[in-house]
């Protein structure tokens, strides 16, 4: 059987929705009641839902760690287990189109250890466009729960102390996923600071996908990474972006891409723009 570890597109999920936990991830993130609203209006068939914010982040307190800090990794692991997953079984995940949000669970699949994690290519519009049937409603109840051994991490997170000790070596490169609009400062809507981490280089990582949401060709992001990396390995790169959200996404495309071993600052923009002692640029 045929494991997906990255992307998978709807007619490989169409043929294989019985044997999968698929999650839906759609949010909003000026409007946190958004995700689960679309998904009782309409969603794929058996599909769960987890919330950016209720489930695939622990509470953010005093803000110091970001606007979207890790959750507890046993809380997660019991949440993934509650939903029917288990050890080698497929988890498919998606949100509206283009992986923004799908990506943090993929990454956080990873991080608890479970390699058989793939984001829906083009998500819940690419479905709707090929024709496949949805449902409306809450998802059914799962009769019997998983099991989920603790694994090691396949993807680990970075600090902010790692971030600098980063852009203090020229062998490193922090890419920052935001649009350009904000990574230059020009507007701010959702953190009380303008601007980028001095060094980030700004990838949006809409770039990543074609106009319909789908991803590009795995060589096309790979000759496009490659060309960014300027000769660092992929090790050597740390993604940010505003919380931690849709940096998951440059991971996937690099991964993807088959340039494997990235990481992810998990706190972002919203960590590092805190500390009114941390340097903040602005500008291209």
């Amino acid at each position: 059987m045929s494991i997906f570890e990255t992307l998978i597109d709807v007619e490989q999920l169409a043929k294989r929705l019985d044997e999968c936990v698929v999650v839906d991830c759609r949010n909003d993130l000026f409007d946190r009641t958004r995700g689960r609203q679309l998904h009782a209006e309409n969603h794929i068939p058996r599909a769960h839902f987890l919330s950016t914010d209720d489930d695939l982040a622990s509470p953010k307190g005093d803000g110091r760690r970001g606007r979207h800090p890790l959750p507890d990794r046993e809380t997660l692991r019991q949440a993934l287990e509650g939903l029917g997953l288990s050890d080698g079984r497929q988890l498919v995940v998606y949100d509206g189109d283009n992986g923004g949000f799908a990506a943090r669970l993929w990454w956080l699949a990873r991080w608890l250890g479970h390699r058989e994690v793939a984001v829906l290519d083009g998500g819940y519009r690419a479905w709707v466009a090929a024709g496949y049937p949805v449902e409306r409603g809450p998802t059914p109840t799962v009769p019997q729960a998983g099991r989920l051994n603790r694994r090691e991490p396949i993807a680990s997170p970075v600090s902010v102390e790692d971030v600098v000790g980063a852009l203090a070596s020229q062998d490193s490169l922090v890419i920052d996923a935001r649009a350009g609009e904000r990574y230059r400062g020009e507007t701010e809507p959702l953190d009380p600071v303008a601007g980028h981490i001095p060094g980030a280089l700004n990838r949006p990582f809409v770039q990543n996908v074609r106009p319909d949401g789908r991803f590009k060709p795995a060589e096309v992001l790979r000759a496009e990474f490659v060309g960014l990396l300027a000769g660092r390995p992929p090790s050597s790169v740390v993604h940010q972006c505003g919380s931690g959200v849709t940096a998951c996404q440059q991971l996937l495309a690099m991964e993807h891409a088959g340039l494997t071993g990235s990481r992810l600052y998990a706190g972002s923009w919203s960590e590092w723009c805190q500390d009114p002692s941390r340097p903040v640029a602005r500008g291209a």
